[in-house]
């Protein structure tokens, strides 16, 4: 299709109106959007009318200010690896884990399955089937199956957890 001057007349005109070039395609005929995009960006047109003016926008909620006490590091996420976005981590504040190897258990507390009761600590010691396998057997924490001393080392908090992981990796 060729573009006579008074099809481009009457695109320019179309144009200024404000139409959008699938209406200007179909009111030409013979051509497509792509076509009609293409002659107006060759022409250099560019202002348009504006159809309707829009509503003016709703005045924005104020964000409160994030306080980082930590040093902000980037964290790259979805397709954004190009441009990454600085957000404050903050780590927790670690936390000292017993040492398992350090709780010497009286001979007197240590006892066998058939001995443990509700009061008594089942925390396993030492490799099951051998001989000098035992249950730590001291009094327990209220509602727990541990002492105070194995519930430290069974009950991690759940940030203590995801720090190891990160660390792990």
């Amino acid at each position: 299709m060729n573009w006579t001057d008074e099809r481009v007349e009457l695109l320019k005109k179309l144009w200024s109106e404000g139409l959008s070039a699938s209406q200007i395609a179909a009111e030409l005929g013979g051509v497509t959007r792509n076509a009609v995009i293409g002659k107006v960006h060759r022409l250099g047109l560019s202002g348009r009318a504006k159809a309707a003016a829009a509503p003016a926008p709703r005045p924005r909620k104020p964000r409160p200010a994030v306080v980082a006490s930590a040093p902000a590091r980037p964290m790259v996420s979805g397709n954004n690896a190009l441009a990454p976005v600085m957000r404050p981590v903050i780590e927790p504040e670690p936390v000292e884990m017993p040492d398992p190897v350090a709780n010497v258990i009286p001979m007197a507390e240590r006892c066998t399955i058939l001995d443990l009761t509700e009061f008594t600590c089942r925390w396993p010691v030492g490799e099951p089937g051998k001989g000098d396998f035992y249950y730590c057997g001291s009094r327990t924490k209220t509602g727990l199956p541990y002492c105070s001393y194995h519930s430290r080392i069974a009950y991690q908090p759940v940030q203590d957890r995801r720090r190891d992981r990160r660390v792990a990796r």
